[in-house]
């Protein structure tokens, strides 16, 4: 098992930055699959971008690709999310998430552990 904290949220304006990390502890992070999701108020969690256990294969959803990139630490035990030139419809919740499956997965149902989620807000 392995728990999940997210931080780095905050208010920021258009075209800003921010960076999310997601800090993992228990079992072993190199064995997870991880992802980011995020969910706006009455709508549902979407998914951003996933990466590999090593590290060395990305993919993301057609919103954010070219914005946002997604990396992973796996000697600090830390997932990021780097986001720029961020736009007010960016405002959500953002999670991170860990899969026990053996292939990157854009898929909310194959994610087994979540963490509490961080406020992102984006003015306009």
């Amino acid at each position: 098992q392995v728990q999940l904290v997210e931080s780095g949220g905050g208010l920021v304006q258009a075209g800003d930055s921010l960076r999310l990390s997601c800090a993992a502890s228990g079992r072993t992070f190199s064995s997870y699959v991880m992802g980011w999701f995020r969910q706006a108020p009455g709508k549902e969690r979407d998914f951003l971008a996933t990466i590999s256990r090593s590290g060395g294969y990305t993919a993301y959803a057609d919103a954010v690709k070219g914005r946002f990139t997604i990396s992973r630490d796996n000697a600090k035990n830390t997932l990021y999310l780097q986001m720029n030139m961020l736009k007010p419809e960016d405002t959500a919740v953002y999670y991170c998430a860990a899969s026990t499956k053996d292939f990157t997965t854009s898929r909310y149902a194959n994610y087994n552990y979540w963490g509490q989620g961080t406020q992102v807000a984006v003015s306009s």
